[in-house]
């Protein structure tokens, strides 16, 4: 992402005689009310609030042309992306979904900034959708900063590549290869001007993915661009295009940043007790799961991430009540904008449908929010 300028919003108050204001009051709360799961964004600068949790921003500085994105409950997708710039120079814009700071624009009940050295898990799931008509990087964006700064440009960025498409490249050149939670990059190493770049490009496109941030962090501390007691100030996912770009798409995005030893509470942070229930029904080739966890703390949690590892030969064909990017292997399930606060000693459930080849077994794992769970 490149640096844009905060833009603060002006209020629009309403005019008119008593009756004609209530009346334009109610239109107005109800349009409210249906643009919070689908808003259109087409100022440069413009941003919304999903999930109650995440800003999504239009965030369109490297041209004049219009770019519109809409903001769904789960993320967003361009609706617009008109002009072009030069493929070897700085891309057209970055609509992103974050969690963090940028630009003093903080996400509600967000834990960041926060010290490197604090945080024991940042685990995070993205899910993109692709067009090829366009040239683009679909990149992850981790801002790391000597201070708490909640402004400006921060000193180092990590970039993670999910895709790429037409002659684009990251900044600098490339200085290896190397394995991130148990995925091959192909290493860059830069300079744009205001701040330090390390990029992380995967081999082949890459459509969705559950991992830690912290594993990328850790890369930037063993390169010497960064240094444990440094900050990390927001994480945000989207794209970078140069050529058109409608159609592109965060379809899923969550965030957490557990702080201390034993693990965190959404953006909370502290240590979160849980348990875990797996109820299943499986037959020939296919189950469904119902998931339960269990809230066995003495805090509420306000937002949640269930990280689990699905035996060898299962695939997720469809879920509800939680956003799930990944269908097999390692994924995180987060909640939905209606279920994410649990109370002390509460219970979130949700569920899944799925394919299985061979015998049967269910998951020995669950991390919530970063914190190991007990069996229910």
């Amino acid at each position: 992402m490149r640096p844009s300028p905060h833009h603060a919003r002006s209020a629009r108050g309403l005019l008119g005689a008593l009756l004609t204001s209530l009346v334009s009051l109610a239109a107005l709360l109800t349009t409210a009310s249906v643009a919070q799961a689908d808003t259109t964004i087409c100022q440069p600068f413009g941003t919304t609030t999903i999930q109650g949790r995440y800003v999504v921003q239009n965030n369109r500085w490297g041209t004049s042309a219009t770019q519109c994105i809409t903001a769904t409950d789960s993320g967003f997708r361009i609706t617009q992306a008109d002009g072009s710039v030069p493929t070897n120079g700085a891309p057209k814009s970055y609509p992103s979904v974050y969690n963090g700071c940028h630009y003093t624009n903080c996400s509600p009940g967000t834990n960041l900034p926060a010290q490197l050295s604090t945080v024991s898990t940042a685990p995070s799931s993205i899910s993109y959708s692709y067009v090829n008509d366009a040239v683009y990087d679909a990149a992850y964006d981790i801002w790391l900063d000597p201070t708490p700064r909640t402004d400006g440009v921060n000193r180092t960025e990590i970039m993670i590549w999910f895709n790429k498409v037409g002659s684009v490249q990251p900044i600098g050149s490339p200085v290896g290869n190397t394995t991130v939670g148990g995925r091959d990059w192909q290493v860059w190493s830069g300079n744009n001007g205001s701040n330090d770049v390390l990029s992380f490009v995967a081999p082949s496109a890459l459509a969705s993915w559950s991992f830690d941030v912290m594993d990328f962090a850790r890369q930037a501390v063993s390169r010497g661009l960064a240094q444990n007691n440094w900050y990390l100030t927001s994480v945000q996912a989207g794209f970078e295009p140069w050529q058109n770009g409608t159609g592109l798409a965060v379809t899923s995005f969550s965030s957490a940043v557990n702080t201390g030893s034993s693990g965190g509470s959404g953006n909370s942070g502290g240590s979160t007790a849980c348990k875990v229930g797996y109820a299943t029904s499986v037959w020939q080739g296919g189950f469904t799961a119902d998931v339960t966890i269990t809230n066995t703390g003495s805090s509420p949690l306000s937002g949640w991430n269930l990280m689990f590892t699905l035996p060898s030969g299962q695939q997720i064909t469809n879920a509800w009540n939680a956003n799930l990017p990944s269908s097999s292997g390692t994924v995180t399930a987060s909640n939905m904008a209606y279920n994410g606060e649990v109370t002390a000693g509460g219970q979130v459930t949700f569920g899944f449908q799925g394919t299985a080849d061979g015998t049967f077994a269910k998951p020995s794992d669950f991390k919530l929010n970063g914190s190991a769970c007990t069996a229910a």
